[in-house]
Order: C-alpha cells, then sequence, then structure tokens
C-alpha cells in the first residue's frame, strides 16, 4: 500500500505543476486559431483527473485502504481532531461561503440584478487572471463544461482530501494534523499552477486549507464533492455571444 501512496505522491508533485503547466501553455496558442480547442482540453482534463482517482480506487479494491479511509463516508461533526474552535469556525466559514455560492446560481436564473452582478464580478477576476482563454463560449462548451466540474469536484476531493490527508498521516505519522493539511492544500496548489500564482496556486491553496478542515470536520468528502462542484460550476455562467448557437 506504502508504494502505491507514493506513486500518487509524485504523480501529483510532477504531472500537474509541470506538464500541466506547459500543456495549458500550448493550449493557449492552440485555441487562438482552432475553435475545438477547447473540447478537446476539457476531453483531456476529464481523463487526466481519473487517472489518479481511478488508481486511488483500485488501491481501494486490492489494499487494506478502505473507502472510508478516503472520505467516502456519511459525514458526522467531528471536533476532537482540530478543536471546537477551528471545526465550527470552519464551518461557519464554509457554510457562509456555499450559501453565497448558491445565492449567484440561483439569482443568475430568476434575477436580472443579480446576474449582471455576478457577471461584473466575473469580468473583474478575469482581467487579473490567466484563465480567460479556458472558459466556455458554446453551449456545446459550456455542456461539457458541466462534466469537467463534476470531474474535479468527485476527483480532486477524492485526491487531495480524502487520499492525500490519509496517505499523509499513514506514511509520516509523527506529522501534526495542520502540517499535513497544509502539505496537502499546497500541493492542490501546485496543480493549479496554469492559472499563475496569486490566482492559482496561492487562492487554491488557500481554499484547500478550508476545504481540507470541513473534511477533516466532517469526517466525508461527500459534501465537499457537491461544494467543489458548484465552485467549478458557476464560472460557465456568462453573456450570451454570437457563438452561443454553435
Amino acid at each position: 500500500m506504502e508504494i502505491g501512496f507514493w506513486i500518487i505522491i509524485v504523480f501529483l508533485l510532477l504531472y500537474e505543476p509541470i506538464l500541466g503547466y506547459f500543456h495549458y501553455q500550448k493550449f493557449k496558442k492552440n485555441v487562438e486559431v482552432n475553435e475545438n480547442e477547447r473540447i478537446k482540453y476539457y476531453t483531456n482534463t476529464i481523463i487526466e483527473l481519473w487517472v489518479p482517482a481511478a488508481f486511488i480506487l483500485l488501491l481501494v479494491g486490492i489494499t487494506d485502504l478502505t473507502l472510508k479511509q478516503i472520505g467516502l463516508a456519511i459525514p458526522k461533526i467531528n471536533t476532537e481532531v482540530l478543536g471546537s474552535w477551528v471545526t465550527y469556525i470552519g464551518l461557519g466559514l464554509g457554510l457562509l461561503y456555499l450559501i453565497l455560492v448558491l445565492y449567484y446560481i440561483i439569482g443568475y436564473k430568476f434575477s436580472d440584478k443579480i446576474k449582471q452582478e455576478l457577471l461584473k464580478k466575473k469580468e473583474e477576476e478575469l482581467e487579473k487572471s490567466d484563465v480567460s482563454p479556458i472558459l466556455p463560449i458554446t453551449k456545446k462548451e459550456r455542456k461539457l463544461w458541466t462534466y469537467v466540474s463534476l470531474t474535479a469536484g468527485v476527483t480532486e476531493e477524492i485526491i487531495y482530501r480524502g487520499f492525500l490527508i490519509f496517505g499523509l498521516g499513514y506514511l509520516f505519522p509523527n506529522l501534526q494534523i495542520m502540517i499535513v493539511v497544509l502539505i496537502s492544500s499546497v500541493l492542490f496548489g501546485l496543480a493549479h499552477t496554469y492559472q499563475g500564482f496569486t490566482k492559482g496556486v496561492f487562492r487554491t491553496t488557500i481554499f484547500g486549507i478550508l476545504f481540507s478542515i470541513l473534511y477533516i470536520s466532517l469526517g466525508s468528502i461527500i459534501p465537499l464533492i457537491l461544494f467543489h462542484f458548484l465552485l467549478d460550476y458557476i464560472v460557465k455562467f456568462g453573456e450570451e455571444n454570437p457563438k452561443e448557437q454553435c
């Protein structure tokens, strides 16, 4: 089982932070001349995310690793690991953020005011970010983006929360839990090097810390899968344009 743990950790250190970055740079050039490049990139992303996740699930099937150990369990609040203060502050922040995300997702459908507010925030974010080429434009792209979002929600929570937190604790039993949280969150952040350091690595690391606290507090990645999906799903909302019918 230890060999399997190390394979995943080495993969996470090398593949997304390095190869993922260069793949994205190549994509940015290609998408300027090939309108089908996003579909190809989305498809490859889905496959690339499922490879390590499927390997982890394989370890569950052939080793002593269990689904519960990688977070696939019924949620239940646990204050013993992090303490009451950290647990409930983390849960409170997570709940507030979830409410905000749902506010924009639901409001986008039913309120022009909220829709314009969301689009304005999105435009401001894109001005500071390097991810605009990846965002869906056509109906076909937006439909596939839903599957990308779902894939990211499922696989990244299995990999970076459920598996990695357990795996690091297993390999390094003397590490304090917050060190484990930090390491797993930094690896999660490094998987987003293609987005740049500030908006990609740093901000995603912060999200990783919050999600790790939520996972440890709930003992389950199932709520986080839904939360993660919604965070990625909302990105596809945008103004209609002439390509929308494609």
